[in-house]
């Protein structure tokens, strides 16, 4: 296992408080970034139906394909029997839908007229999904209960943060790959294949996970647009580029941004490069426990408007273990209204990157708080780095 029984016996208590709080008899989990956190379930599996099941007692349950079932008795802390699995006649053969299984499951377990969670907004939780479960429990009553594993996730473990450290090293090593495969001419899929090779490989002690995002590598106009992955496009003399890639460790992660330019930046980006790095220093700064969300927001903000810059979207994000299509946690965010309260050992993406129509600059930061503010967990320059 990853982590001890009793870290998991802990997230498992602090999620029943939550549930008894909001009055669910169970919660069905279909993020499988909180059924790994709760069960230490790992496997590429969640392109099909799955859950995981919590009540007010005992162990957590997992509902999974059949073919699935051997990967949770390797990796799941919980006992064979408390693994379910459903008829492999309902993967994707409509009308039939595999919840319905589920929902037959759930009256097994007494839930047939429960007050049931379910995580309706949720990459993994389809409507189909829902319709299923309300028609096989008529009697049954449903809440919405997104965020409510996630928001219990926030706060880490010392032994979360050391994979986390683990995970920088690798984005370090990544961004190392970025610097010395960097050329004129160069296709930039085959310096993504040398950023991939060295994500894999890891770091000492840490080999390397697939991370929840591929790498955000645009290059010149590209670079105004925020979310460009890769193409075969040579790198050419007087363009930037800014990954924004993550080393993955047991599934968590740590991402950071950084620009990289081919001949010297023109004038306009090193004024960026200066306000964005000022930036994150105030807000790291600001980044201790009892600031908030807000707070750190506004430092950036401030900041970037000191150096004659304005940034409109949010400034960053809680981060931890993740599967794809994202690495954030989906709770709170460094923007204007979000007073979430930090707390020592929380863990953000602090990205106060600048796009505009033409050009775009990102260096970011993943930190933990600290009493001291934001601590980073990746060691990488923070500088443009120019290429001959």
């Amino acid at each position: 296992m990853t982590f001890s029984r009793a870290e998991y016996a802990a997230r498992l208590e602090g999620v029943r408080a939550a549930m008894a709080e909001a009055e669910l008899d169970a919660l069905v989990v279909a993020d499988p970034s909180n059924m790994h956190w709760l069960t230490g379930y790992d496997g590429w599996s969640f392109y099909v139906p799955q859950a995981a099941i919590v009540t007010g007692a005992g162990e957590p349950l997992l509902w999974l394909r059949p073919m699935d079932a051997p990967g949770a008795y390797l990796t799941a802390w919980i006992g064979r029997e408390s693994v379910l699995t459903y008829s492999e006649e309902l993967i994707q053969n409509p009308p039939r839908h595999a919840f319905d299984s589920l929902a037959a499951d759930l009256a097994a377990h007494g839930l047939a007229a429960g007050r049931i969670g379910v995580e309706m907004d949720n990459y993994y939780f389809s409507a189909a999904a829902f319709e299923a479960l309300k028609r096989g429990l008529p009697e049954a009553r449903f809440a919405d209960a997104t965020g409510l594993v996630n928001w219990r996730r926030i706060v880490k473990s010392p032994a979360e943060i050391a994979l986390m450290r683990k995970a920088g090293e690798i984005t370090a090593s990544m961004h190392r790959a970025v610097r010395e495969g960097m050329a004129e001419g160069r296709p930039k899929h085959e310096l993504v294949a040398e950023v991939q090779r060295a994500a894999v490989l890891g770091a000492p002690g840490a080999f390397g996970d697939y991370a929840a995002i591929q790498p955000i590598a645009p290059s010149g106009v590209e670079a105004s647009a925020s979310h460009i992955t890769w193409n075969d496009r040579p790198m050419a003399r007087g363009e930037a580029t800014y990954f924004e890639i993550s080393g993955c460790h047991r599934r968590y992660h740590c991402p950071v941004s950084r620009t990289y330019h081919l001949g010297e930046p023109p004038s306009i980006l090193r004024r960026a490069e200066a306000a964005v790095i000022r930036a994150l220093e105030d807000a790291m700064a600001a980044a201790k426990p009892g600031a908030l969300c807000e707070d750190v927001a506004r430092e950036v903000y401030a900041s970037l408007a000191r150096a004659g810059f304005e940034k409109a979207s949010r400034t960053g994000y809680s981060i931890g273990l993740s599967y794809p299509p994202d690495w954030g946690e989906r709770t709170m965010s460094l923007r204007i209204g979000d007073r979430t309260e930090l707390k020592e050992n929380m863990c953000l993406h602090l990205m106060p990157g600048l796009w505009t129509p033409e050009w775009g600059v990102a260096i970011t930061e993943s930190f933990v708080v600290t009493p001291q503010g934001g601590e980073r967990l990746a060691d990488i320059p923070q500088e443009i780095f120019v290429a001959a």
